[in-house]
């Protein structure tokens, strides 16, 4: 193939190349005039599978030909079980646990996971730089902050495990394979031609196969994205502390074998945007030379030729990014062209591949999806929570609904069953204890729910020890989501849990996990769910089938050795492109370029090349979000060098270039816009006011109501008309309802045990507090704050109740009363918190109130309560004992920083109330809403437009505003 020489063989292809096409092509027209089994003596050397892949399928179309032999990177090695790195991971997680119990560092002991898999990469760095543990042990660490050195400290006990188990990794199994092959081909190099195509040599082990490929006789590395438009002096500025430029790598390749850039030939004459490259070459010049900008920038010739097939799109949200990124795959799907998304923002691509289904479009995704995020993955984390922890009942129920739970046979009765539990438990019957909810509610009808609530309560009897032994955690884990996925029919084997791809990928990662798993030592809970989670994110689902041809998503590594017509670099921002680098716990910067392992600097050059060979793509798209969240972003370093660039050379065009690349982006944020624009438009609901027919309105309401009925009347029309009631959290949340009913029972226990001596009533109100809070409260951190909040206004509360009972005696304590009203045939209820016979002999009614106490002008036009409660009381409504003329009316705050307020009878009071007036102001309202043609109006007069009420969905509220008037409309018979 190759004719002999005494200099190392190394080609490259220029940025821009589809290099798999290239390479196949060179290949090909070196094969000519050979017999046809030379082909098959070829040995090539990939970095992927999916290029393997790739260069076989291609190879095996036409005419029929042997194949050469094509091996990965991963090949090489010697296989190892799968397990294996588990098992790894496992026993340094031991270790670390053993570390942090011995060494007072803060840290829980599910941190030793993340941990473990820090310091198991660290080895296999070490391992493929040609790292060995006597150069991190003889680190000077002496001007370093003192955490490092305790790193330090723990490195040196663990490096002889890492050095005695070091061949376990499938890096360790590389190096070994590469040694053994570089020593035999030193002593006997093959005759057959032998290539290594696509790798950059970014790593220790990769480097020292091409190094060694490079020289054999019959050898040759072809490298992508070889710079060729730089200049000699360019090359000669990459020294070592260059290692950000994106030619570092292949500078460094190319010296070690002392050759020179001039040397590197050209491995096809493939196409090449030569003017495209020499700009972006240029604009990626190491900072120390950008100097070179003024020399060679006019030398570029008309910058609008080199930028004809860029855009520039400048979104500004991630959300109109992935807006007009999914719009531009999609028109390439219409045109019939690849089109290839490659970012290394996987938020970005979901959002991608979430737009591309509203046209029925899926990408095939060359990275997949985390398994934890699959449906098994979810699931398995789910039933996770179940056994770790008292499971809440808003847990429990997404459980049950989640898809494969009860997936072994007929769902109808499971889904039916859950939904009724489910209204049980919103209906407020059930407790914290949602096993004994379960059972409750499983008595009241056995026969019919039985084998459902037990098959579930012996899931829930699964529950995991605080600690306990890896292999009991795996094996409780996995027994009991299996049969959570069966069901309650016992011939559902494990349900739908390992069905499709997603569920083969689970299947298999846990049983590897579980291979590993007696080396997972005693752990406990957190740290068992700690390394589960580590588990599921670490494995990727990749879709066998339904991706739409010519749509792909790649990430950087597959996007160096593959092309498309159209090229869309999404997420161009610092932090993105090029990502922060991964924190390490156990090497600075400064201990890392000591040691000789990679600096960030160094993969910061590998993603500068990557995007180096992206960008000199036919034609490109490159995107950004100007704004992600509420922050504002910063632009790629590349694309600032890019933008600077042209916008420094206007004798050439750069300037209308740059403002060409802009518009050609905005061209797909205007499509969004006309797309969102040309739907058909909704037109908006009528802000309702219901009439139903007289006999439908509601003949009773409690004082507490008619406030909501001079407010929000449609709440009344949805509560008593239609009988809806909003359904209650599954969860009870410590929310303000609570804290009032809690405060109003301390003060009605406190008011009927009250004693004289003011010690004994402050002992008394501790007492009945610490017990309601004991009874009512299954929050502690709530429970300290409500507890504080209650000690800080006790002595205002004591003093006032004091001065309360100097001028009258409690008589009544939420007591229940009711009156007619024979002119509109209407009933009103209510319950009074509080009744005094005052000295005067009349009475005293107060309301307590724990948030804000209403205003006079609220009390006079809204809050009505305690004036109907005193038509009540002179009614003899509460009971012939508790009438008698009203004579006060108050509101008792038992919050800091309000006091309690009265309303007096006396015409000469500040604040007096009329009784006269308040009946005949209710007799008047109740005798328009009796009024068939009277309309309920929704929000009709709310205390905050800001505010959220019960029934704002059901009126279809954000779809007409307060400042629409109400529309009548007659409902029912």
């Amino acid at each position: 193939m190759f004719e002999p020489t005494e200099r190392p063989r190394v080609f490259g292809l220029p940025p821009g190349a589809d290099f798999s096409e290239a390479l196949i092509a060179g290949l090909l027209r070196r094969m000519v005039g050979t017999p046809p089994e030379a082909l098959a003596r070829v040995r090539i050397i990939v970095n992927t599978r999916r290029m393997q892949r790739h260069l076989t399928d291609r190879l095996s179309e036409g005419s029929p030909r042997l194949l050469p032999r094509i091996q990965t990177l991963e090949d090489l090695g010697a296989p190892r079980p799968a397990s294996s790195g588990f098992r790894r991971e496992l026993e340094l997680a031991r270790l670390v646990r053993a570390y942090l119990k011995a060494v007072p560092t803060g840290m829980p002991s599910s941190a030793a996971v993340d941990l473990a898999q820090s310091l198991s990469r660290l080895a296999d760095e070490m391992i493929g730089e040609g790292v060995n543990a006597d150069a991190i042990r003889s680190l000077d660490v002496s001007e370093h902050a003192e955490h490092w050195q305790q790193s330090l400290n723990f490195f040196n006990i663990v490096a002889p495990y890492l050095e005695t188990t070091g061949d376990a990794s499938p890096e360790a199994a590389l190096r070994i394979a590469v040694e053994a092959l570089v020593t035999k081909w030193s002593v006997a190099p093959p005759k057959a031609p032998v290539l290594i195509a696509g790798s950059t040599g970014s790593r220790g082990t990769t480097a020292a196969l091409m190094r060694a490929v490079a020289k054999l006789p019959q050898g040759a590395v072809i490298v992508p994205g070889f710079d060729f438009t730089a200049p000699e002096t360019a090359w000669e500025n990459l020294t070592a502390s260059e290692e950000d430029h994106p030619q570092h790598r292949l500078a460094s390749l190319i010296r070690d074998l002392g050759l020179s850039a001039a040397d590197i030939g050209l491995w096809h004459d493939t196409w090449g945007s030569g003017a495209r490259n020499r700009l972006i070459s240029l604009a990626l010049r190491p900072a120390p030379v950008t100097d070179q900008w003024l020399r060679e920038g006019p030398s570029l010739g008309d910058l609008r030729s080199a930028t004809r097939d860029m855009a520039l799109l400048e979104a500004p949200s991630k959300r109109d990014e992935a807006e007009g990124i999914a719009l531009a795959m999609k028109r390439g799907h219409v045109d019939q062209i690849r089109v290839a998304l490659v970012s290394p923002d996987r938020d970005l691509t979901r959002r991608v591949t979430a737009a591309l289904d509203r046209w029925g479009l899926q990408p095939d995704d060359s990275a997949g999806i985390p398994l934890n995020r699959s449906p098994p993955g979810r699931f398995l984390l789910m039933s996770l929570d179940l056994l770790t922890a008292t499971p809440g009942a808003a847990d429990l129920i997404a459980l049950l609904k989640h898809p494969l739970t009860a997936s072994g046979g007929d769902r109808g009765p499971h889904l039916l069953h859950t939904r009724r539990f489910e209204l049980w438990l919103r209906e407020g019957r059930g407790t914290y204890d949602v096993g004994g909810s379960l059972a409750t509610w499983r008595d009241e009808e056995p026969e019919d729910r039985n084998a459902w609530a037990n098959w579930l309560l012996g899931c829930l009897a699964q529950a995991l020890p605080r600690s306990g032994d890896f292999t009991l955690y795996l094996s409780r884990h996995m027994e009991s989501a299996q049969a959570l996925a069966k069901g309650p029919d016992i011939s559902g084997g494990a349900g739908g849990l390992w069905d499709e791809a997603a569920g083969e990928t689970a299947k298999v990662t846990l049983a590897n996990l579980s291979d590993a798993a007696t080396s997972g030592g005693y752990v406990d809970v957190a740290t068992y769910q700690a390394t589960i989670l580590s588990v599921l994110e670490g494995a990727e689902v990749r879709a066998s089938s339904g991706a739409t041809p010519g749509l792909m998503i790649w990430g950087t590594l597959e996007a160096r050795v593959q092309s498309a017509d159209l090229v869309i670099l999404g997420g161009l921002n610092d932090g993105v492109w090029p990502p922060l680098p991964d924190p390490d716990p156990w090497l600075n910067r400064n201990m890392r370029r000591q040691a000789g392992l990679l600096s960030p600097e160094r993969r910061i050059g590998l993603s500068a090349h990557d995007f180096q060979q992206s960008v000199a793509a036919r034609q490109v798209l490159i995107t950004r979000a100007v704004r992600d969240g509420e922050a504002e972003t910063v632009p790629s370093r590349w694309l600032n060098r890019l933008t600077n660039l042209l916008g420094g050379l206007p004798d050439q065009g750069g300037d209308a270039a740059l403002r060409e690349m802009r518009d050609r982006g905005r061209y797909w944020l205007r499509v969004a816009g006309a797309i969102a624009n040309d739907l058909d438009p909704v037109a908006p609901a009528n802000r309702p006011a219901p009439r139903p027919p007289a006999a439908a309105r509601p003949r009773s309401l409690s004082v507490t109501r008619v406030q909501e009925l001079i407010r929000d009347p449609y709440a009344i029309y949805g509560r008593y008309v239609l009988r809806l009631r909003p359904l209650n959290p599954l969860t009870g949340t410590p929310d303000a309802p609570l804290r009032g009913t809690l405060i109003h029972t301390i003060m009605e226990r406190l008011i009927t045990a009250w004693p004289d001596a003011p010690d004994d009533q402050h002992r008394l109100f501790l007492e009945i507090m610490e017990d309601e809070l004991s009874r009512s409260l299954d929050a502690p951190a709530t429970a300290r704050h409500w507890r504080a909040g209650l000690l800080a206004v006790a002595d205002k509360v004591l003093a006032d109740e004091r001065q309360r009972r100097r001028e009258g005696t409690p008589v009544g304590i939420e007591t229940p009363g009711e009156m007619t009203f024979p002119e509109v045939t209407f009933r009103l209820t209510g319950k009074a918190d509080r009744l005094d016979r005052l000295n005067t002999g009349g009475l005293a009614i107060y309301d307590y109130k724990t948030g804000n106490l209403p205003t006079p002008k609220v009390v006079r036009h809204f809050d009505r309560q305690l004036e109907l409660e005193g038509l009540i009381a002179e009614q003899r409504g509460f009971g012939e004992t508790l009438s008698g003329p009203v004579e006060r009316l108050g509101h008792i705050s038992l919050s800091r920083g309000a006091d309690t307020t009265t309303y007096g009878r006396d015409p000469a009071a500040d604040s007096r109330f009329d009784l006269v007036r308040t009946r005949a102001e209710f007799l008047e309202l109740m005798s328009r809403y009796l009024d068939p043609e009277q309309g309920f109006a929704s929000r009709r007069a709310v205390e905050t437009l800001r505010y959220t009420y019960g029934y704002d969905h059901l009126a279809r509220y954000g779809e007409w505003d307060e400042s629409a008037d109400p529309v009548p409309e007659d409902v029912g018979d």
